[in-house]
C-alpha cells in the first residue's frame, strides 16, 4: 500500500502547481488512465475473444488496485487530508450530506460525480444496444482472398451469442457502478469514474476499428 499511496503522492505534488488542493485528486484519475493503458492488450486480446470470462478478465485485474484505494482513503493519513474541491477524497456521500446537505459544498461534488458517472453509463447503454441490434444473429460467410491465406474467419454463432450477453450486462454494470460511487470513499468513486470512462471509450474505439476492419476485408 506504501508504494500505492507514494506514486499518488509523487503525481499529486507534479500536478499541485496547476490544481493545487485538487492536484490528488487528478493524480488519482492520471494513475487510473495509467493502470488501464496498461492492460490496454488485455482488453484487445478480450475483445477478439468476444467470451464473457475474457471480457470480464481486465476487470478482475483492476479489483486489487480498487482495493489499495479503498483502504488508502479509508485508514491511510497520508493522502486522507487532501481534497477536490469543498470534499475531502476520504469523505463519503452520507458524511456529506450531514455537512451540509445534498446542495451543500461537499454535497454538489458527490452530485457532480454522480452525474459524470451516470452520463457514462447512459452512453455506454446507448453503444451496447446499438452493438447488440448491429450483431448480425447468423455468422456471415467471408470470402476467400487471392493470393493470401484468406480472410478472417468470421466469428461463430457461440461468439456472436456471447457478444450479445456481454453487451447486455456492460451498460447494467456501469449503472452499478454509480451506487458502488455512493458508498465508497470520494477517492474510490474517482476511480470508478475514471475507469468506467475508459472502458466505454476503449470499447466503441475497438467496435469502431473491427467494423471498419470488416468493410475493408469485404470489399
Amino acid at each position: 500500500m506504501s508504494v500505492f499511496t507514494h506514486l499518488v503522492a509523487e503525481l499529486g505534488r507534479l500536478l499541485e502547481p496547476v490544481l493545487a488542493e485538487s492536484a490528488t485528486a487528478a493524480a488519482i484519475a492520471l494513475f487510473t488512465l495509467l493502470v488501464r493503458l496498461a492492460l490496454f492488450p488485455l482488453g484487445r486480446a478480450a475483445f477478439r475473444a468476444a467470451t464473457p470470462v475474457a471480457g470480464c478478465l481486465p476487470t478482475l485485474l483492476q479489483l486489487p488496485v480498487f482495493f489499495l484505494m479503498y483502504r488508502s482513503f479509508s485508514s491511510g493519513d497520508e493522502l486522507l487530508g487532501h481534497r477536490l474541491f469543498a470534499a475531502p477524497l476520504g469523505a463519503r456521500w452520507a458524511g456529506a450530506l450531514e455537512q451540509g446537505g445534498l446542495f451543500g459544498a461537499q454535497g454538489l461534488v458527490f452530485l457532480g460525480l454522480f452525474a459524470a458517472i451516470a452520463v457514462v453509463a447512459a452512453w455506454s447503454a446507448v453503444r451496447g444496444r446499438r452493438a447488440a441490434a448491429a450483431a448480425p444473429a447468423v455468422p456471415p460467410v467471408l470470402p476467400r482472398v487471392k493470393g493470401a491465406g484468406g480472410a478472417p474467419a468470421a466469428p461463430s454463432a457461440e461468439q456472436l451469442a456471447a457478444m450479445r450477453k456481454v453487451g447486455g450486462v456492460l451498460p447494467l454494470l456501469s449503472f452499478g457502478t454509480l451506487i458502488t460511487a455512493a458508498v465508497v470513499p470520494l477517492a474510490a468513486g474517482l476511480y470508478l469514474l475514471t475507469t468506467t470512462a475508459w472502458s466505454v471509450a476503449e470499447r466503441a474505439w475497438l467496435q469502431r476499428r473491427a467494423a471498419r476492419t470488416g468493410a475493408d476485408a469485404a470489399a
